[in-house]
């Protein structure tokens, strides 16, 4: 399964216009789907920013605190180095 989602991020990878990804990302997910990316992504832009309870994150964005309890574990499960290299990345 490893190889097959390698092939995905290469696909990614690939392109260079905006209207492309867009394009490969309706063929890939769902609408449901991509909304729970961009959510999970808002939580862990939210989480790294410290400035919201997750309460607040749950209330502001309409995430599941389920969701968000577990993007919080991972962060706390990760190292410092991991947490400031996930920081450059989405902040």
């Amino acid at each position: 399964m490893r190889a097959e989602w390698d092939s995905v991020l290469e696909k990614v990878l690939l392109q260079q216009e905006l209207q492309n990804l867009i394009v490969l990302f309706e063929l890939l997910l769902t609408e449901e789907e991509r909304s729970a990316v961009a959510g999970r992504l808002k939580v862990f832009q939210t989480l790294l920013q410290g400035e919201m309870s997750q309460r607040q994150i749950a209330q502001e964005y309409q995430i599941s605190i389920a969701t968000i309890t577990r993007c919080s574990n991972y962060l706390k499960h990760m190292s410092l180095q991991q947490r400031e290299n996930v920081k450059l990345l989405i902040l």
